[in-house]
């Protein structure tokens, strides 16, 4: 089964304007702030809440605003057979903390 070219985009930003990012496994050497891909049945919220669980262990108590923003990203080669074949972007919403 392949991922669904939608993810979320949560941007932590702690006092003093600290921003978290998180070291990859894979590729080696590759920071990024929480994210993940919409499953079957979520919601940009509900995939957001969840992702921000899974790499942190925030839960609720961790307010999330909405940016109503979007973003459209290239799909790196590292990642490409995860997708449908053809699909060469992913539209990413963004939320903040």
């Amino acid at each position: 089964m392949y991922k669904r070219p939608e993810s979320v985009l949560v941007v932590i930003v702690a006092p003093r304007d600290l921003v978290l990012l998180l070291e990859r496994v894979s590729p080696a050497g590759f920071w990024q702030s929480v994210t993940g891909s919409l499953r079957p049945g979520e919601n940009p919220h509900m995939a957001a809440r969840r992702e921000l669980w899974e790499e942190t262990g925030f839960g609720a108590e961790v307010p999330l605003i909405d940016l109503h923003q979007q973003r459209r990203f290239l799909i790196i080669p590292p990642w490409s057979a995860r997708y449908a074949p053809g699909v060469k972007s992913n539209l990413t919403r963004i939320f903040h903390k």
